[in-house]
């Protein structure tokens, strides 16, 4: 009995400090065919759920959707608007303290890359 309440607090206390470590802001770049594209995240996880925002390319912020925390293993989605056009992209990520490795399913095409934590 004390073994199971001593594993469930480490549990709890892991799952919690991963959560608090996706809190706050993250840059990186995407490279594409096209050339390489600035990304931005403001991430705020509470408990099992993560939200926040991700900078459009005109610099306003886009609401993410779905966001989940799961350990140190992150998700979530965002919509574009192309004029009147949806377009839904879905990202999963694997938190460390510095780095999150991200990869976007893009048209059903993995996409990888890597945002740091601003300091």
């Amino acid at each position: 009995m004390r073994l199971r309440a001593l594993v469930a607090g480490f549990l709890f206390v892991a799952v919690s400090t991963f959560a608090a470590a996706v809190d706050g802001k993250w840059s990186g770049s995407v490279s594409t065919p096209g050339g390489d594209f600035p990304v931005a995240f403001t991430f705020k996880a509470d408990g099992a759920t993560l939200t926040g925002s991700m900078q459009g390319m005109d610099g306003m912020d886009i609401k993410i959707a779905d966001g989940k925390v799961d350990g140190a293993n992150i998700s979530f989605s965002v919509t574009l608007d192309f004029g009147g056009m949806p377009f839904k992209l879905d990202y999963k990520g694997v938190v460390a303290s510095d780095q999150i490795k991200l990869t976007a399913d893009v048209g059903g095409m993995p996409l990888e890359f890597v945002v740091k934590k601003a300091q």
